[in-house]
């Protein structure tokens, strides 16, 4: 809603560019649960929890955990990049198991969530003996788009994210060897509010 993502894509191909890859963090709930899942010793099913409390998950938690949210976002960005690309060809890999989507109420599914509390630990035990942290990630490579939890090291952007910001990198024929990263707060009614004021100015500027 905030970053300036969509322009800076077009931009970049306007100006002759060529996107070759793409990577982000596109969900301020799922990045706030899994960088605070990193940086503390809370259970995951705890901290989803509180980040429903806090206003920052869908009324139902599993609208953010099933990432769909996350697809939409990616297919916009590929077909900014020009590709024609369907969201059921878009690769997610859930982040629960389908049968904790099929439970019957909110507060079952909260109690359910906690059977995978151990399962979480250990994935994230393995990333810290590689000195790694846990990351939702939507990557965008050549004419393929997937969407999955990540492990990744201190030397990828990504790896000092925290709250619940979002971050693009974005690696070009021109920004190769160094991409090209964008990272904010990408939801709230500040900054939305200047990104639709922004696209209000710019769509009056093309009738001046």
């Amino acid at each position: 809603a905030g970053l300036p993502i969509i322009h800076t894509i077009q931009n970049l191909i306007s100006s002759g560019d060529e996107i070759v890859k793409i990577e982000a963090v596109l969900s301020g709930t799922l990045s706030y649960i899994f960088n605070t899942f990193s940086s503390t010793n809370q259970a995951f099913s705890q901290i989803v929890r509180d980040a429903k409390t806090k206003g920052y998950t869908e009324p139902d938690p599993r609208d953010d955990l099933n990432g769909m949210d996350v697809a939409r976002k990616v297919l916009i960005l590929a077909r900014e990049s020009g590709l024609n690309l369907e969201l059921n060809e878009i690769h997610l890999n859930p982040l629960l198991p389908k049968k904790y989507f099929l439970v019957n109420s909110i507060d079952n599914f909260l109690v359910e969530l906690e059977k995978l509390d151990g399962d979480f630990k250990q994935k994230k035990i393995q990333a810290s003996k590689r000195h790694q942290v846990l990351r939702y990630i939507a990557t965008l490579s050549g004419q393929k788009a997937q969407i999955g939890l990540q492990a990744v090291d201190q030397n990828h952007p990504f790896y000092h994210l925290s709250g619940s910001d979002n971050i693009i990198s974005i690696t070009t024929k021109r920004y190769n060897h160094t991409p090209l990263v964008i990272k904010g707060p990408g939801a709230g009614a500040e900054v939305t509010a200047g990104g639709i004021l922004a696209n209000i100015i710019n769509t009056y500027k093309q009738y001046l």
